[in-house]
């Protein structure tokens, strides 16, 4: 039972190990996010996060020789955690729906760790991944710590990967709502407080380290008639791509190698990237370049058709090889470059919305339906882009159009890519129920 106020049994050991995880969560995605900053430095050159710049400016040999390391220490590094812990690998969301949130600590940082270098280096996945398996991870721990329930273990770990995503991005509203919409399922009112705790805890922490401004800088928005006219058919478009996106991923993740063929598929896949990149250097990373320049409307006619294809297929490419890291921001990323191509003709046709705003609001739906967690997606763009309710309306349309089209074709999400067929129909089961 999860105590929700302080006088109830067993409930010092719950918040203790709420706060605990908290704290412990915030210092680690600000030390992964140092790791990510100096790994790129490196490699690429520059400072902060920014890639897109210092990769543009490589040589050739550098955009070959980068992925190719990164390809050879995915190799090395997952036949090493394989040997390392016996336990197999299992996904956070897989952990908290089956295994009441027990986790093979050792494997998951290790994973994390890997995550995080590889990204660094260029590879075409997100830098979230790594703070959240951290944060879940710690979870775990003070739950055997504190000789938590199932139930409470389950909430905790959930909130801890939360947690993770909040202090990697500094959006701790947004972290909670994730960490029960999309991880626990669950918008219940009694998860609702040790998620808050978690994430604004972990959050504050990091502050301490990291920038407290949002992640993209946006001009002042304003939506009308014919901005939220645009959302229904875009979100019809962006919902069945979705679909596609998630289903690709599931793929992917299905046809991952094994035996030798783990040291082998990704030096070739992320060789192929490195190769693309050349002259595609928006290919590299998590997307958050681009999907800067996108909000912005900086990014030409050309390109932003072009990565709208070949973005996701570099991500996809980097994880069916079984390099490890998130899809947050490259599922961003993609969404804004499908809002941004979406938006042409009708800004052709209806001149007078800035360019930024479909970005906008295409990364928006496609977070919502490819992570089937509309109302976390919606809080999550608001704090990364620090937006407020100017073009609200178009964004609930776009949101709910999308999301309701996945959720009817596809089931799930990319959370949900490791779950067998019986595993979603027991999730979504159990899922109703919660909401």
């Amino acid at each position: 039972m999860i105590p929700p106020i302080l006088a109830r049994r067993n409930a010092a050991a719950f918040w203790f190990a709420v706060l605990l995880t908290g704290i412990g969560t915030g210092l680690a995605a600000a030390a992964l996010t140092k790791l990510l900053e100096a790994t790129q430095h490196v490699i690429w050159g520059g400072n902060g996060l920014d890639l897109l710049e210092s990769a543009s400016a490589a040589p050739p040999w550098k955009h070959l020789a980068a992925l190719a390391g990164a390809g050879v220490l995915t190799g090395a590094g997952q036949i090493l955690l394989t040997r390392l812990s016996s336990a197999n690998g299992i996904e956070i969301t897989a952990a908290i729906w089956f295994d009441a949130g027990r986790l093979p600590k050792l494997r998951t940082l290790g994973s994390a760790l890997l995550s995080i270098l590889i990204v660094g280096m260029g590879a075409s996945l997100g830098r979230e991944g790594a703070p959240k398996q951290a944060g879940a991870v710690l979870a775990d721990t003070m739950s055997d710590r504190m000789r938590l329930s199932d139930d409470q273990r389950r909430l905790l770990v959930a909130c801890g990967a939360g947690a993770g995503m909040a202090a990697a991005y500094g959006v701790p509203l947004g972290g909670a709502l994730f960490s029960l919409e999309v991880l626990r399922g669950a918008l219940a009112l009694r998860f609702v407080l040790p998620a808050l705790v978690t994430t604004l805890t972990a959050t504050g922490v990091s502050w301490a380290f990291l920038p407290d401004t949002p992640t993209y800088q946006i001009p002042a928005f304003h939506g009308g008639i014919s901005s939220a006219a645009w959302a229904v058919p875009a979100g019809l478009a962006i919902g069945l791509v979705s679909v596609v996106y998630v289903r690709s991923v599931a793929r992917a993740d299905r046809h991952k190698p094994a035996g030798w063929r783990r040291l082998l598929a990704p030096l070739i896949a992320l060789t192929i990237v490195g190769a693309a990149s050349i002259q595609l250097p928006q290919l590299l990373g998590n997307g958050r370049d681009i999907a800067a320049l996108a909000f912005t409307g900086q990014v030409s006619v050309p390109l932003l058709l072009a990565l709208a294809f070949l973005r996701p297929a570099a991500t996809v490419l980097c994880l069916g090889s079984g390099a490890p890291g998130g899809l947050f921001t490259p599922s961003l990323a993609l969404g804004a470059l499908l809002g941004g191509a979406l938006g042409l003709p009708w800004g052709w046709a209806f001149p007078g919305i800035p360019p930024g705003l479909f970005a906008l609001l295409g990364a928006a739906a496609m977070l919502a339906a490819s992570t089937q967690g509309p109302i976390s997606a919606v809080v999550l763009m608001m704090e990364l882009t620090g937006y407020a309710r100017a073009a609200i309306l178009p964004l609930l349309i776009i949101v709910v159009t999308a999301t309701l089209i996945a959720r009817t074709i596809e089931p799930r999400s990319i959370y949900d890519a490791r779950l067998t067929d019986d595993q979603v129909r027991e999730r979504q089961r159990e899922r109703q129920g919660g909401l």
